[in-house]
């Protein structure tokens, strides 16, 4: 049986996925904004063996449901929201495995300095850094960085395949792994061993080498989301972890299957999933209850309307939705898809179990680790991202009473393995090996790899 893998899928601020869970009277979410609270999640989800912490952000705030932040400034809907990349630092000193996913926007990020970002980021977690690779999707986010509408969806696609070709090139290209001497009375870098990059694309030219010596993975490991055609092709191209949301394991099996066979490098495939645990089913589903009483119908609606760009108060409840939006596409076909094929208000209302469209799985934590295994074997999944409800109680129910529950049946590891991030997830010596696209570089640009 393949191990599961399983990060914490989680977000720099009070609200994530289920909505309202933070007015629970146990649940400390509002104190996303100490130290404190980032320590003890990785302390937690490295005492649970978690391959990594997947931190989601955004730029920009969900304004279209009636047109007004309103409602997403009134229920936390990812708002406020700090920067994730500066707290994995600290929480990478009181861990030692633990992965770290973080979630940039490319679009509006210079890649010159992004990539130092990120070979910063590695060296100072030992090579336990990930980037989930977004393109955005929401127009207030290029109105907050200075533009009238963002670009239209395949465009941003066709952007972020020469954004890789330049991160990438700096990352493995600029310096030689021996570049470095740190020879006392000498030099400290071998200047031959050091070159410029020459990258005179459509979107970005630049000529300069990387500031940082090479880091333990050089290349971040590679997460990436996109569900729609183009975004496909371009997790085939370039991702090495692939986020899904959740659904029935046939469908979802199929979505893992059209990603697979689009070829590429090999990839894990990570599921979004919601776990209500308790210690028999009774307890589990007296929970759900406890927690349904807390959910925010409006706060899910905003957040939803964003991720569409679709204003739901628009049409009645049982009118038919069916315009087009430029933001996140196969959340349209997802949504209509659970519905029967119709996407309504009223319907998307009803899939509001816990302030999100994500379906829990509920259940005591053999009955659960019975369900995640199935979905596993059936969907072809390697592992799953578990959002969180109340928390920190949600995670400690995983680490408490699901995660014993797996390893009885051999379906998750007993201790971490050696080596980078990359290494834990793909195997000792795993590499990331660069595809550039030379469709955006022109011929003074460095050649890529195969």
């Amino acid at each position: 049986m393949r191990p599961i893998a399983l990060n914490a899928f989680d977000m720099a601020c009070v609200g994530h996925i289920q909505h309202g869970m933070w007015t629970h009277p146990r649940d400390t979410s509002a104190n996303y904004n100490q130290l404190s609270h980032w320590l003890g999640l990785a302390r937690l989800l490295e005492r649970g063996l978690f391959d990594g912490l997947f931190l989601a952000d955004v730029l920009g705030i969900y304004d279209v449901l009636d047109g007004s932040a309103d409602a997403a400034l009134r229920h936390a809907v990812q708002v406020p929201l700090l920067d994730p990349a500066m707290i994995v630092p600290a929480m990478a000193a009181v861990t030692t495995h633990l992965g770290f996913g973080i979630t940039a926007n490319l679009s509006y990020e210079a890649p010159y300095l992004f990539a130092r970002r990120m070979s910063t980021l590695d060296h100072l977690t030992n090579g336990r850094i990930g980037w989930n690779i977004v393109t955005g999707y929401l127009d207030s986010a290029a109105r907050a960085m200075g533009l009238a509408a963002q670009l239209q969806h395949d465009d941003r696609y066709d952007m972020a395949d020469e954004y890789m070709a330049v991160v990438g090139k700096l990352w493995e290209e600029s310096w030689d792994d021996d570049a470095v001497l740190r020879e006392r009375g000498g030099a400290f870098t071998d200047p031959a061993r050091v070159r410029a990059i020459h990258h005179h694309g459509r979107q970005y030219r630049i000529d300069a080498p990387h500031l940082c010596e090479p880091s333990p993975q050089r290349t971040p490991v590679l997460y990436q989301a996109g569900a729609s055609p183009r975004g496909l092709a371009f997790a085939a191209r370039h991702a090495e972890c692939v986020f899904m949301n959740g659904g029935p394991p046939a469908v979802v099996g199929q979505g893992i299957a059209r990603l697979r066979g689009l070829g590429g490098r090999p990839k894990k495939v990570f599921v979004g999933a919601t776990l209500v645990l308790g210690r028999t089913d009774a307890e589990a589903a007296d929970k759900l209850a406890e927690y349904r009483a807390h959910s925010s119908v409006e706060g899910a609606l905003a957040h939803a309307a964003a991720s569409l760009g679709l204003d739901f108060n628009r049409f009645g409840l049982d009118e038919p939705i069916t315009a087009q939006s430029n933001a996140i596409q196969s959340n349209v076909t997802a949504m209509a898809r659970a519905m029967g094929g119709t996407l309504t208000r009223r319907g998307l209302i009803d899939q509001f179990i816990l302030g999100s469209r994500q379906k829990p799985i509920v259940g005591s934590a053999e009955r659960v680790a019975e369900t995640l295994i199935a979905y596993a074997a059936e969907s072809g999944a390697d592992g799953f991202n578990l959002s969180r409800t109340v928390f920190p109680e949600c995670l400690e129910d995983v680490v408490q009473l699901l995660i014993p529950a797996l390893q009885e049946r051999g379906a998750y590891k007993r201790e971490y393995a050696a080596g980078t991030y990359r290494e834990k997830l793909f195997g000792p010596g795993a590499r990331y090996i660069a595809r550039y696209s030379t469709s955006s570089s022109s011929p003074n640009g460095l050649p890529g790899t195969a």
